[in-house]
């Protein structure tokens, strides 16, 4: 079965840096996307960042642009997201999503069908 597993969540202060990663596994095809989320507490899930296997391609957020970084290595089947300039606002429960499609990237959520199990990412003073 696919497994989708993020890692690297953890608390830091405000203008810290922190790395999630996550490992796809048991997935046939190479065209595929993964896209990363984040929930905090009373807030809708929104797609942070996405990264297109098929095409390379990278989207983000606007709310992230400039301090968040999406990277693929394919040979180990894992996507990072380096998370720069932290805030406060940035407190979520992040999860990474594969969006199996040839077109990948899609802006929504029904459209990722594998997940994990979601990594806390807490900014704090």
């Amino acid at each position: 079965q696919l497994q989708v597993v993020e890692s690297g969540g953890g608390s830091v202060q405000p203008g810290g840096s922190l790395r999630l990663s996550c490992a796809v596994s048991g997935f046939t095809s190479d065209y595929y996307a993964i896209g990363w989320f984040r929930q905090a507490p009373g807030k809708e899930r929104e797609r942070v960042s996405c990264i297109s296997r098929t095409y390379g391609t990278t989207d983000y957020a606007d709310s992230v642009k400039g301090r968040f970084t999406i990277s693929g290595d394919n040979a180990k089947n894992t996507v990072y997201l380096q998370l720069n300039s932290l805030k406060p606002e940035d407190t979520a429960v992040y999860y990474c999503a594969v969006d199996p499609r040839l077109f990948g990237c899609s802006r929504a959520i029904d459209d990722y069908d594998y997940w994990g199990q979601g990594t806390q990412v807490t900014v704090s003073s």
